[in-house]
């Protein structure tokens, strides 16, 4: 019996140590996993990033465009667009693709948001004189990156690049069209700013920024004292004569966004601060000179023609801050040539030239004043196809002293006979079509005429543009046309 009992107690020690070893090997119980979990604070698409409260959103859109008799949908001008000769591209292509990054957490003070919005884009060749060239920075087989929107939000406020509070939300395209509508401001490649927003309820808002001009919002500030031959062919009608930056530009909002529409009025204050009349200190300079754009804009909303139908208009003034009405994607200054019936004259020319303010040497700033409206309506016929119909207006108009210098200097330098008068006009009108089979895929076509209503009355004697393989020869003043067509393929994500 005893030895029974030794025997069952040392199978069962042994039993028990086997046990504790086999015991040791098991796995260690893996943690649960984490899966991405749905948001729906702020609407479809945002999921919690896993292990925080944040919830972030990715978008963007990949788009291909061609445009006919154009360059970047814009109208017929420049070098070598507007010379209307062998030079002239009629055709250009674009691709692009545009990803976004928007970022939300709940905090006691309200969201934080952080908002990005990168593009890359690769766009055709053009040409400089008759040599084919990168445009705009691009090499073979590269492209361009560009940084529309950089921003923080939090408590009412925007810290970084986006929209301009002074902007219309359709910016400047109220039914489509080109980038080169005038009739008001648009920053839709984003400024930088800090900006404030108070929310009134009942969809009104009212807003105030500090915004930088440097790029999107200066025009010319000419030194008509150091005009040149060459260049006032061009429109351009003296010395680009800015200063370091002094100030922001001054932007105030009240907005009414409801669901019948929307109404706004903005304002901005704009700085113009020039360098020296010469080259260096000793020449002087003349005193800054504050310039005002004024805004307004309206947009009607389910309008009796059909679901989803839309009416957006808008209208400016400026005075000393042109570049809120002949806006950031405007040219500042061109040129179209075309035909001509006046005997004794090679051919025609239109030239334009837009600024904040001109002075000559010794004198101080005067400004230049300017106003324009637009606008455009769109059509849905069914959820698959709608159609649009736009239009923009925009003048620019000199002071007096302003035109007695640039007259003074196109009787000198380029000979002119007739009556002399830098102002001018400038028109736009077009239609589009779009075609959308299945959602976020849509295909445009879009259409476009531009007028340029120039005041001059005569004939210039130019030097010579070798950029667009233009002569030394008698040219008719004379307003001009363009006509330009895109076509896109845009799917959004």
């Amino acid at each position: 019996m005893n030895m029974l009992k030794s025997l069952l107690c040392s199978s069962a020690v042994s039993l028990i140590a086997v046990g504790g070893a086999h015991a040791a090997d098991l796995p260690v119980k893996a943690k649960a996993v984490e899966y991405v979990k749905i948001c729906s604070l702020y609407g479809a698409g945002f999921y919690y990033i896993p292990g925080t409260d944040t919830c972030i959103k990715f978008g963007g859109y990949l788009r291909a465009d061609t445009t006919v008799a154009a360059g970047d949908y814009s109208f017929r001008q420049g070098a070598p667009q507007g010379a209307n000769n062998r030079l002239t591209n009629y055709w250009f292509s674009r691709a692009r693709m545009d990803f976004t990054v928007d970022t939300r957490t709940a905090t006691e003070y309200g969201v934080v948001r952080t908002y990005a919005d990168m593009v890359f884009t690769w766009t055709t060749g053009t040409y400089s004189g008759s040599n084919p060239s990168a445009y705009a920075g691009d090499s073979v087989g590269a492209g361009t990156l560009g940084l529309y929107h950089a921003f923080i939000q939090f408590a009412g406020f925007t810290f970084g690049r986006t929209y301009s509070i002074f902007d219309a939300p359709w910016q400047s395209y109220p039914a489509g069209g080109p980038d080169t509508l005038p009739g008001g401001s648009n920053h839709v490649t984003g400024v930088n700013q800090v900006a404030y927003t108070a929310d009134f309820g009942q969809g009104i808002t009212g807003s105030v920024s500090l915004q930088d001009p440097t790029q999107q919002d200066q025009s010319n500030l000419w030194n008509l004292s150091g005009a040149t031959a060459a260049n006032m062919i061009q429109g351009i009608y003296g010395n680009n004569d800015w200063g370091g930056t002094r100030s922001p530009d001054i932007i105030g909002q009240v907005r009414v966004d409801q669901a019948w529409g929307l109404a706004q009025v903005s304002v901005a204050a704009h700085d113009m601060h020039p360098a020296y009349y010469g080259a260096t200190e000793v020449t002087g300079h003349p005193s800054d000179k504050w310039g005002f754009a004024l805004q307004g804009a309206l947009s009607i909303k389910n309008i009796p023609t059909g679901a989803g139908d839309s009416i957006n208009l808008q209208a400016v003034y400026t005075d000393g801050a042109t570049r809120y009405n002949f806006q950031s994607l405007f040219p500042q200054t061109f040129l179209m040539y075309g035909g001509t019936g006046l005997a004794g004259a090679y051919q025609s020319i239109g030239i334009a030239g837009i600024a904040d303010g001109v002075f000559t040497t010794g004198s101080s700033i005067e400004s230049v004043k300017s106003w324009g409206f637009r606008g455009g309506y769109t059509h849905n016929w069914d959820p698959n196809w709608a159609s649009a119909i736009y239009g923009a207006y925009g003048a620019v108009q000199y002071g007096v002293d302003g035109k007695t210098a640039i007259c003074a200097n196109a009787v000198a330098l380029l000979g002119f006979a007739g009556s002399c008068n830098p102002d001018f006009n400038l028109a736009v009108i077009g239609v589009n079509t779009v075609w959308t089979p299945v959602k976020n895929l849509a295909f445009t076509a879009d259409l476009n005429w531009t007028h340029l209503d120039q005041k001059y009355a005569g004939t210039f004697n130019s030097p010579g543009t070798a950029s667009v393989a233009k002569p030394a020869a008698v040219y008719e003043a004379k307003d001009q046309n363009s006509v330009s067509m895109l076509l896109r393929a845009q799917r959004n994500f």
